[in-house]
């Protein structure tokens, strides 16, 4: 398995201790309560799972994330261009943006990541 991928539910836990890390293992269980709807059981399994992977930690009752938000984000981005179409960031924007129109702000935006990308 990969590293870093979260499944849709995994993420949804993950963004809980990101959003709140870090946190205490019993206010996690409550969070995730009421949060996702999750029992004990449930949020100590996913916690063991995702700690196994390297990506949250557990240490004397206390959670936090092993992996920033912003990578496990990165990696789940590049996984899509990568699949779909075939690593082509190009072929990405051009299928992302459809006809939609960019407005000159988000246009220049786009113009400062690539220029900075590229150099």
């Amino acid at each position: 398995m990969e590293p870093y991928k979260l499944y849709d539910a995994e993420y949804k836990f993950a963004c809980l201790i990101w959003d709140h890390e870090p946190i205490n293992s019993t206010e996690l269980v409550k969070l995730s309560l009421s949060a996702l709807g999750w029992k004990k059981s449930t949020t100590y399994t996913v916690l063991r799972k995702l700690c196994e992977r390297g990506i949250l930690r557990n240490e004397g009752a206390m959670v936090t994330a092993v992996i920033p938000k912003s990578e496990a984000l990165r990696h789940e981005s590049q996984t899509v261009v990568d699949k779909a179409f075939g690593g082509s960031l190009p072929q990405f924007l051009t299928a992302f943006l459809g006809d939609k129109k960019l407005s000159a702000k988000e246009a220049a935006e786009l113009k400062r990541i690539i220029e900075e990308a590229s150099q």
